[in-house]
Parts: C-alpha cells; sequence; structure tokens
C-alpha cells in the first residue's frame, strides 16, 4: 500500500506524514527532498513553479513509488499533488504525458487500489496562519495564493481518503488507520 500525503504548502503534508510512518511503520519518501535545486531557489525568490518545473521532480517521485510498488512494499509518499494531471504522472510517469494530449479521455483509470491519495485540505487563512509563523522552510506563505489558484482537489475515482486539517493528526491517522482495516476486510484487495 503507498498513501500519498497531498495538499497545499503549509498544510501539514510533512508533519502528517512523518507521524503516519512512524505509527504505520512504513518509509517516508519525503517530496520537497526530490526537488531540484533549481526548483527550491525559485520557490525561495517568491516564484511559483510551472509545469515544467515541476515534472523532473513528479517523474522522480513516480520512479520512487513504482519502485515500493513493485516490491510489494508499503510506504508513505509526501507531494503536493495540486493537479489531476500531477497525480496521473505520479501514478503513470510519462506514460501520464502521451495521454494527456489525447483530447478523447480526461483522467486514466486506477493502476490498482494499493496507491491511495489522502489529501489534507483547510481553508486559506488557517494555512497561511501556519505559514507565517513556521521557520526555515523555503516555500514562502507569499505563494500560498498560487497553489490554490492551481488546485484541483482529488476526484473519488482517483483513490482519495480527504483529511480535514482541523482535527488532530492523531485523529487523521487514526481514520487512515481505519481505512487500512477496511481495505483488508474487502473482499477484493490488490
Amino acid at each position: 500500500m503507498i498513501y500519498i500525503v497531498m495538499g497545499v504548502s503549509g498544510c501539514g503534508k510533512s508533519s502528517f506524514g512523518a507521524f503516519l510512518s512512524e505509527k504505520l511503520g512504513w518509509p517516508l519518501y519525503e517530496g520537497d527532498d526530490f526537488h531540484p535545486q533549481e526548483n527550491v531557489e525559485k520557490m525561495a525568490r517568491g516564484e511559483p513553479l510551472t509545469d515544467k518545473d515541476r515534472l523532473p521532480w513528479l517523474l522522480k517521485l513516480h520512479e520512487v513509488i513504482q519502485r515500493e510498488r513493485c516490491s510489494g512494499s508499503d510506504a508513505v509518499v509526501v507531494c503536493s499533488a495540486l493537479k489531476c494531471h500531477y497525480r496521473q504522472i505520479l501514478l503513470y510517469g510519462s506514460k501520464a504525458l502521451t495521454f494527456s494530449s489525447s483530447p478523447d479521455q480526461e483522467i486514466l483509470p486506477p493502476i490498482t487500489a494499493d496507491v491511495f491519495f489522502l489529501f489534507l485540505h483547510g481553508d486559506y487563512d488557517l494555512i497561511h496562519q501556519r505559514m507565517k509563523s513556521r521557520r526555515g522552510h523555503y516555500m514562502k506563505a507569499d505563494l500560498l495564493r498560487s497553489q490554490f489558484d492551481v488546485l484541483e482537489p482529488p476526484l473519488e475515482g482517483e483513490n482519495v481518503l480527504s483529511l480535514d486539517i482541523r482535527r488532530s493528526i492523531t485523529d487523521m491517522a487514526m481514520e487512515v488507520e481505519k481505512h487500512i482495516i477496511g481495505l483488508k476486510s474487502s473482499p477484493v484487495m490488490p
């Protein structure tokens, strides 16, 4: 099982991912660690990333996800995954690029039920306050609006579990544990 913790910057992805990883005993892959240095520098200057900037980063994360899936391992991956197309790249890699150029279809079907997105969502003001109070992160609070502007909340068909960030990390982790138990008890398991 792979859980991809997603949402805008400042919503608590890294904190929740680390907590969940420790609680489940699964390895954690922090998406920020996979950004090319040019991306980090651009965000530190207050410049939003473009799709072109994000592509190499998303493809690297796809490789991590595929490696874990192919080995039958469980993992937690932290990645903003703001757009549907980005989530498709995480799941399908470069195949999603070819598919996106086809106007006949909007979304690729999920590969299997072993990859789920955990969408951490909350309102702009709450997240903006969190970002202004954090220290030492290259992503500036001024960039939050650009993240909300491009955010495409995941649809039900994208294997998503939505988690409201007003809840405690412990409560959200318990919901994920219930999700895992529900999947294991379901008659159709990948």
